[in-house]
C-alpha cells in the first residue's frame, strides 16, 4: 500500500512541476559559433530565440551595424535554433556565422528554444528577471526588433 501511495506521488510530480505560471530560464549551457560556452546566468535581461534561417537573418538586420559588444552591453543573449539544419549544410553556416560582430548561441539539438512556446516565422523575445521570464514579445521585423533594442540601454 505504501508503495503504491509513493508511486502515485512520483508519478504526479511532473505535472505539478508543469503547471508553474512562470518558466525558468536558468540551467543550460550552449556554445557560440567559436565554440566557446556560455551559461545562461542572472545578469542577462534579454534571451532572443530565432527558429529558422529567415528570422536569423532578421536579428542579424538589426544588429549589424551595431558595434562590438552591443548585446552584451544590453544583457542580451541571442540563440540560435539550428535543430532543423541538416549537418552538411551546418558544415557552412557555421563558420560563416563567425563574421558576425555579437555572440550566436547555437542550439544544435532545440533543446533550449523547444522550452519556451515560440513560432518559426518570428523573433522571440524572453524578458529575465532573477532567471525567470516576466514577459515575452514576438517581432517580425528588424526595425521594431532594432528599436527594442536600443531601448535597453
Amino acid at each position: 500500500m505504501r508503495f503504491c501511495c509513493l508511486l502515485l506521488a512520483l508519478l504526479s510530480l511532473p505535472f505539478a512541476q508543469a503547471e508553474s505560471a512562470t518558466p525558468v530560464v536558468g540551467g543550460w549551457t550552449l556554445v557560440d559559433q567559436f565554440d566557446r560556452a556560455y551559461t545562461l546566468d542572472d545578469r542577462t535581461q534579454v534571451v532572443l530565440i530565432a527558429r529558422s534561417f529567415s528570422t536569423a537573418r532578421m536579428v542579424n538586420r538589426a544588429i549589424e551595424q551595431a558595434p562590438a559588444g552591443y548585446l552584451d552591453e544590453r544583457a542580451v543573449v541571442f540563440v540560435a535554433d539550428i535543430a532543423q539544419v541538416p549537418s552538411m549544410a551546418q558544415a557552412v553556416l557555421i563558420p560563416s556565422m563567425r563574421s558576425a560582430k555579437y555572440r550566436i548561441l547555437l542550439d544544435r539539438e532545440g533543446r533550449v528554444a523547444e522550452r519556451y512556446a515560440g513560432d518559426r516565422d518570428q523573433v522571440q523575445w524572453l524578458q529575465l528577471q532573477g532567471g525567470q521570464v516576466v514577459s515575452e514579445r514576438r517581432f517580425t521585423d528588424s526595425a521594431a526588433l532594432n528599436q527594442a533594442l536600443a531601448e535597453l540601454k
